[in-house]
């Protein structure tokens, strides 16, 4: 399912099946859109899959943070007058679905958190002391996988087009010491809302051991490791993947 994105007032974003219950997906510090194509596909028509595009290259550098971003999130659910909905976010977004179910617990039926920061991570955007170079930048990316194949050229140029702009290596080197900076550990025991937490077995940037760390500090949480996996789950493995969290969703709804 291929959709287009829509431009509404200060928003980019697609939208699958209005009506249906909203499934709001986050994106990544290097996310885009291919990153959910699968999740897009297979729920968008029983759900509202909902994907905005997170202004982290637009906001002012001084204005810079997780919690910013969640704010913006919380304005888009607002404008679009959304009463509830599940969240789901990978990486970044994990750490951004994190803010958005502190900010309006009441509207989130439940928070999934796959590959997500928070409490650690080794960040990828912590620093680019070689951004010049494609090689590096590429083996960067490669380290995202367990299996390296899925760092594509097309995601490889991509990359290394955003940090060979200054602004925006600025931009996400900003995010990535807000993120190490914004830790939640404290702020995640107050959480009630059910939530899914989906880590691959071999994800070296938010290890093993941070999912087990979510799970103990949130009190209605289940944790689900895939193997032979890495940093994204929903794109390395998109079919165990899913049918994690159609189970999941199946689970709540009854």
């Amino acid at each position: 399912m291929n959709k287009d994105l829509i431009t509404e007032g200060d928003y980019n974003y697609i939208e699958t099946n209005p009506g249906k219950p909203i499934l709001l997906l986050l994106h990544g510090l290097f996310g885009s859109l291919s990153n959910f194509q699968h999740i897009i596909n297979d729920f968008g028509e029983d759900y509202n899959v909902v994907l905005p595009m997170i202004p982290i290259f637009e906001i002012p550098l001084k204005e810079i943070s997780v919690k910013r971003y969640a704010l913006f999130i919380k304005d888009f659910v607002e404008f679009k007058a959304y009463d509830s909905f599940h969240v789901l976010g990978n990486s970044l977004g994990g750490h951004i679905a994190q803010q958005v179910t502190l900010l309006m617990p009441e509207k989130v039926n439940s928070m999934i958190l796959t590959g997500s920061s928070g409490l650690y991570e080794k960040a990828f955007g912590s620093g680019f002391v070689k951004r010049n170079n494609y090689e590096y930048i590429k083996t960067k990316a490669e380290t995202t996988f367990y299996d390296p194949v899925h760092a594509d050229k097309e995601m490889v140029d991509e990359i290394f087009e955003t940090v060979n702009d200054r602004k925006k290596a600025l931009s996400i080197l900003y995010t990535a010491k807000s993120a190490i900076r914004e830790n939640l550990s404290e702020e995640l025991k107050t959480i009630n809302n059910p939530a899914l937490l989906i880590w691959g077995n071999q994800d070296i940037i938010t290890p093993p051991f941070v999912g087990e760390k979510f799970n103990e500090l949130l009190k209605n949480s289940e944790l689900h490791f895939i193997d032979k996996c890495g940093h994204a789950p929903m794109m390395e493995h998109p079919e165990t993947f899913n049918s994690i969290l159609k189970a999941y969703l199946i689970k709540l709804a009854a």
